[in-house]
């Protein structure tokens, strides 16, 4: 059965951003060029630039691929939680095993900063699985939280989470940084 058009346009899409995201994660943005990411995905150059403007967006479009991926995992563990704490623990935990897939800390946390810049690669977290953890913070802290105080409570978590997850990419043990999680949460309410 033939393909329709968006069908065949979105298979294409889809090959480059896979493509290069195995040369992205093997070799680094900057050491992955975009003759490499074309024959990678079995495409014409002409087809890469028809769907991206340059790797650099085609760069774009794999770190939201993945950010998403972490984001949904993170609510598929902690939707059926019985309360803020344990959403935003199981939360903690999905997010530790969503970054354990193969090069994701590499994309996300070293070469997205490296390559877009700080409120770059923040944009791509703040409406991911930043916008779920200030969600849960919220939810912990109660309607009477103050909104900045609130937004900075997010960043900080956010950016101890990031610096687990590479910790544990490099061997670190997890349950510590569970456990140290829970402690933060724990004292967010004292």
């Amino acid at each position: 059965m033939a393909r329709s058009n968006k069908e065949r346009t979105e298979a294409t899409r889809l090959a480059l951003i896979e493509a290069a995201r195995r040369l992205f994660v093997e070799k680094g943005y900057a050491e992955t060029a975009t003759p490499d990411i074309v024959a990678e995905a079995g495409v014409t150059r002409g087809a890469l630039y028809h769907h991206f403007e340059d790797k650099k967006a085609l760069f774009r479009a794999v770190l939201e691929r993945e950010a998403e991926a972490v984001a949904a995992r993170i609510e598929a563990v902690s939707l059926p939680a019985r309360s803020p704490r344990e959403a935003l623990l199981l939360g903690a935990s999905a997010y530790f095993d969503a970054m354990a897939a193969p090069g994701r800390t590499r994309l996300l946390l070293l070469e997205a900063p490296a390559v877009l810049g700080f409120e770059g690669a923040g944009a791509i977290d703040r409406d991911n699985a930043e916008a779920t953890l200030m969600e849960g913070l919220s939810a912990l802290l109660g309607p009477d939280a103050e909104a900045a105080r609130l937004a900075a409570l997010t960043g900080l978590l956010s950016a101890a989470f990031d610096r687990a997850a590479i910790a544990i990419e490099a061997g670190a043990d997890r349950r510590a940084y569970e456990a140290a999680i829970a402690d933060l949460l724990d004292g967010l309410r004292a």
